[in-house]
């Protein structure tokens, strides 16, 4: 019996469901506390390691994993350039997708605080933001684009959420996938060597999109996409691929 190990709290919404899946298809599921050291003897035993942390201990349990020959989803490397939010706005750049002004300095016009890495959180908890960038019309609304490849395919789907901006954040619609954000993002994650990604967008007064930014531990919160992660998380493995 395979074993995939799992960092993530054993009643999330998504990965429990996934679990269950994978339970169902004869894998065994090791679920590891996000904030917890995982010791290297028991990620030897892993025929495949699933990260949904930022934390510094699922980062150092990705990077060995690397090293030692255990397949991973989302790899150490990828996982943390994508957490690095310049550089994941450069890679955005980089594959087609428009992408707000980005400043050092604070601008004058209406912008949004940001830090430097995705694991500091927000501006308010960290202490003040790192860099700003413009803000994109009144950012109300904004659109998470899910992409997972299976290990035959990617797979993408889009829903719509209110803003954090605005008030707290909730699932309005799942709505249609725009084929050139589409494409971008198959690029995007095929370039960043990961499984799975969410990039959010805004749109402003045009209806042209703009990339906000990329988390490279997504959820799959409202995207209805469990039996997908499952096909996914199961091709890391000798009997899944």
């Amino acid at each position: 019996m395979d074993t995939i190990g799992v960092i993530c709290a054993p009643d999330d919404a998504v990965f429990g469901r996934v679990a269950e899946r994978l339970a169902a298809r004869g894998f065994h599921v090791e679920f590891f506390s996000p904030g917890e050291p995982i010791q290297p003897v028991d990620i030897d035993a892993l025929d495949a390691l699933v990260n949904q942390s930022l934390r510094r201990q699922a980062l150092a349990a990705l990077h060995y994993a690397d090293h030692n020959g255990i397949e991973t989803w989302n790899g150490y490397l990828a996982t943390t350039a994508l957490a690095c939010r310049l550089v994941a706005f450069h890679a955005l750049e980089r594959v087609g997708c428009p992408v707000p002004h980005i400043s050092l300095e604070e601008p004058q016009g209406e912008h949004v605080e940001m830090t430097r890495y995705c694991w500091d959180g927000p501006p308010a908890i960290s202490g003040g933001g790192d860099f700003y960038r413009a803000q994109v019309s009144t950012e109300s609304v904004v659109h998470k684009y899910y992409a997972l490849d299976d290990g035959i395919e990617t797979h993408l789907t889009a829903i719509t959420l209110r803003s954090k901006l605005t008030e707290d954040e909730r699932i309005l619609e799942e709505t249609d996938v725009r084929v050139e954000l589409a494409t971008r993002i198959r690029e995007l994650l095929d370039r960043s060597d990961a499984r799975a990604i969410c990039v959010d967008f805004v749109a402003d007064d045009e209806d042209e999109y703009y990339a906000v930014g990329v988390d490279p531990v997504p959820s799959f919160d409202g995207a209805d996409m469990d039996r997908r992660v499952a096909d996914s998380m199961a091709s890391l493995t000798t009997i899944g691929a």
